[in-house]
């Protein structure tokens, strides 16, 4: 599949630290949220990918020793993946290490349709702070909005609003920018200030709440194109009413 017709989740959580069950939990919410999907396969190191009979016992070995390997369907011509990665304290807000949880779906009417709860599956089983659902286009672009005078030097696409690298923001409650479907934990809505009845009503309209207290915002009715002016000014309009996202607002 091409770059186009992808979806990327990323969800910021917690680092592991030993086996605590969030890397399962991860994998049985994106099975649960997706029809048909058994994620029981690996990828080996030469590229093939090999069934995994002891998924379970494999990832909890793995969680043990801090990682979250790559696990897929088996399908080369309908991938779907998740694996995590660690972010150093150095490179993560407010110093504190994180996992990083990096799902793809395709980008067609059955993962159109189940990225809501896939998303909301990943960042629940995970317990993680924030994460975004977000067409692989729109996010490739959407990265050249993080941008520092010394290690990122340039100028946002679009008019978009320039964003600090994520260890320039005060703490990793707040999301580092904006997506798709956006989840905000209950600490992460606190933290940029929403929901807000009178200001977020059209947002709301398009959110729900977890069971964990969070929520599951959508931008826009159907996949984020910023190629789409009404698209991009919902994304405009999103960024103007939460400032602290991107560390933009400097404490008082």
């Amino acid at each position: 599949m091409t770059t186009r017709n992808r979806l990327g989740i990323i969800v910021y959580a917690p680092a592991l630290v030993g086996n605590d069950g969030r890397t399962l939990a991860v994998i049985h919410g994106m099975e649960r949220a997706f029809p048909g999907l058994r994620l029981e396969w690996m990828v080996s190191e030469d590229g093939r990918t090999v069934a995994l009979p002891q998924r379970d016992g494999w990832l909890a070995e793995a969680a043990e020793r801090g990682e979250f390997p790559l696990l897929c369907n088996g399908n080369e011509s309908y991938p779907v993946t998740v694996y995590g990665l660690r972010t150093s304290g150095r490179q993560a807000p407010g110093g504190q290490p994180l996992l990083d949880v990096h799902a793809k779906l395709p980008l067609d009417a059955v993962g159109i349709g189940a990225a809501a709860d896939v998303l909301e599956g990943v960042a629940e089983g995970a317990r993680a702070l924030w994460g975004h659902a977000t067409p692989s286009k729109a996010a490739v672009e959407m990265a050249g909005q993080t941008i520092d005078p010394v290690h990122k030097p340039g100028v946002p696409p679009r008019g978009l609003p320039a964003l600090n690298l994520p260890k320039y923001i005060r703490s990793p409650e707040i999301p580092h920018h904006l997506g798709w479907l956006n989840y905000w934990s209950a600490a992460a809505a606190q933290a940029i200030g929403f929901p807000d009845p009178a200001r977020d009503a059209d947002l709301l309209s398009r959110a729900r709440l977890t069971a964990t207290g969070g929520w599951v915002v959508r931008l826009t009715e159907t996949p984020l194109d910023l190629d789409n002016p009404s698209h991009l000014e919902a994304l405009l309009r999103a960024y103007e009413r939460f400032p602290e996202i991107g560390g933009r607002v400097t404490p008082g």
